[in-house]
């Protein structure tokens, strides 16, 4: 029987690794509008989310959102959309995505608490599905078509 990663590449998945953090996070590096970051993989967040504080580094333009984030303790935060954008990972990329924008600082404070580097965004629902996402959570990989 052959593995899940030569099935998925066959039929035109690309893998990306994972990192698995100390906070049981899988977080991984990609790049938004060819600057590179660090990102969570989170299967719970409906859209892909960047740092507030990001938004010049990976040179977004944004408009005020009528869209209210929560998660990880916070709710009914403020937001900002930026369309156009790309997300490349690792051989696979998605033009034109849009890109919300939010305070990411109490997911870096909680993840600063545990000794893990901050991140600069989520990846959310938006890819996994656009993406036809695979997780294999024992060899640590992310697949996406």
């Amino acid at each position: 029987m052959g593995t899940l990663k030569k099935f998925l590449l066959d039929r035109g998945f690309s893998a990306m690794p994972l990192e698995r953090t100390r906070t049981d996070h899988l977080a991984l590096s990609g790049s938004l509008n060819g600057v590179t970051g660090r990102f969570i993989l989170d299967t719970g967040a409906s859209n892909t989310c960047v740092g507030l504080d990001r938004t010049e580094r990976f040179r977004l333009l944004t408009e005020i959102s009528e869209i209210r984030a929560a998660g990880a303790g916070a709710v009914d935060m403020e937001t900002l959309v930026s369309d156009g954008n790309t997300l490349a990972l690792e051989g696979w990329e998605r033009p034109d995505m849009q890109v919300v924008l939010f305070d990411l600082s109490h997911v870096n404070q909680a993840l600063e608490s545990q000794d893990e580097p901050p991140v600069d965004g989520i990846l959310g629902a938006d890819i996994l599905h656009g993406g036809k996402a695979v997780i294999d959570y024992d060899s640590c990989n992310l697949y996406l078509k």
